[in-house]
């Protein structure tokens, strides 16, 4: 193919893109206003059949790229792209289990400090890697725990802390980093619901040992589906590259061959001498990478996560402000110290209201606005839970009023000025006919 057919392509496909998008009318209760979801221009459609015309099926330079960019906008030395936000945290927490870590190896039956109420592939490598779950409790209108309860959780089997942002609101991520260096413990930072937010002045995702995002549909920026493992410490980076490659000794890029110049020249374990480098496996792993056909779309995505950020903050403040002072709801805040980047706009039902949660849900449900619970609610009441050994801290009081009176509508990209004073608007006239 010409380089002058696969310009013709491409311009075809914007042509595509600007016919099938056209901006449509939207007319109030007959338009679905969806909670959250990706938003696309011409540019990443055209990103990704670029580099499906050069057949970039696996990871190639697009995924390497994407890597050196992201980790630059963290701040952070080396970024490993996952196929997923899941994949990521299970990798960045296994990373700590190996005996490359040293006494701080984590092993099983260690503790680590986590939150009740979220989402649960942040509890899940915790269980997986048979470690035990500390559970503590978080607060109502930031969603987020507290340093005081993280350090009232350290016992003599705590070795880590695995949080995440809640709803691109950060955690106080500084203190909890003081805390964890204070008391020689491990911290993984779950960024997935958060990528553009600050804290302290700094972005999240800045502060762990380890931090994970996510690039699903449904964040701050997507891949279709997608994750990336970020550090400072490049002995754990090589760790993660390890385990997302299968478990792979080598540390070759994609298509190269050599890059020890001794790719026939290692004895390792009981092979013998001369054993392709290649096919050396050091550790049991997995095949959790990323594609170059992720990454197009990612890279075309990430010149535009401050306009998207932008909108998520414009959204969720002409709600807060709109909806302030209504009746029977808890409106949500923002984290004291922290510019969040938005994933949604968190309502919590009073104990006191005159109507339940279920009963607003089927209102607003009923007028096309999209509703979503606060993820799993309270953890230890999934029935996946039932059966793994956990520790409490504290009652869990929030975490079980977020399970029963908890749920966030959307302020994603997509969504409008006209839409958020329709949902306002909704929200209002239904808690004003309750008495």
């Amino acid at each position: 193919m010409s380089a002058t057919d696969k310009d013709l392509i491409l311009e075809l496909v914007r042509k595509y893109h600007r016919e099938e998008e056209a901006q449509q009318e939207f007319v109030p209760g007959r338009t679905p206003i969806l909670p959250s979801g990706a938003v696309f221009d011409e540019d990443d459609r055209a990103a990704l059949v670029e580099a499906a015309l050069l057949m970039r099926i696996a990871a190639g330079p697009a995924a390497t790229l994407f890597e050196r960019k992201f980790g630059k906008l963290l701040g952070r030395r080396k970024a490993h792209l996952t196929n997923s936000g899941s994949s990521a945290n299970l990798l960045a927490l296994t990373a700590l289990t190996q005996p490359e870590t040293g006494k701080r190896r984590l092993r099983p039956g260690d503790e680590i400090i986590t939150v009740a109420a979220g989402f649960p592939t942040t509890v899940n490598p915790i269980v997986q890697n048979g470690l035990v779950p500390v559970m503590v409790d978080v607060d109502l209108r930031t969603y987020n725990t507290t340093a005081d309860r993280v350090a009232e959780a350290i016992g003599p089997r705590t070795r880590g802390i695995m949080i995440a942002h809640a709803l691109g609101n950060p955690f106080p991520a500084a203190e909890v980093r003081q805390l964890a260096d204070e008391h020689g413990l491990h911290f993984v930072e779950d960024n997935c619901d958060a990528v553009g937010s600050t804290y302290a002045g700094r972005p999240t995702g800045s502060f762990g040992d380890l931090a994970t995002a996510s690039f699903y549909p449904a964040h701050h920026l997507t891949m279709g589906e997608g994750g990336c493992v970020v550090t400072d410490r490049v002995a754990l980076a090589k760790i993660v590259e390890s385990l997302r490659d299968w478990g792979r000794d080598c540390w070759c890029e994609p298509a190269a061959s050599d890059t020890c110049n001794k790719r026939f020249g290692h004895q390792l374990g009981g092979l013998p001498f001369g054993y392709d480098h290649k096919y050396t496996f050091s550790r049991v792993g997995y095949n959790l990478k990323g594609t170059d056909l992720q990454a197009a779309l990612g890279l075309s995505q990430l010149d535009k996560l401050p306009e998207f950020g932008a909108a998520r903050r414009r959204n969720w403040q002409r709600l807060r402000e709109g909806l302030d002072g209504v009746r029977g709801l808890l409106l949500p805040e923002p984290t004291p110290g922290s510019d969040p980047s938005w994933f949604g706009f968190v309502l919590t039902v009073a104990e006191d209201a005159p109507f339940t949660r279920s009963e607003i849900i089927a209102h607003l449900e009923s007028r096309k606005i999209g509703t979503r619970m606060l993820f799993s609610g309270n953890l230890v009441r999934q029935p996946a839970y039932r059966e793994v050994n956990f520790r409490v801290v504290g009652d869990l009081r929030n975490s079980d009023a977020i399970t029963e009176r908890t749920f966030w509508i959307g302020v994603y990209p997509g969504i409008t000025g006209e839409m958020t004073d329709y949902m306002t608007a909704t929200i209002r006239d239904f808690t004003a006919g309750r008495r």
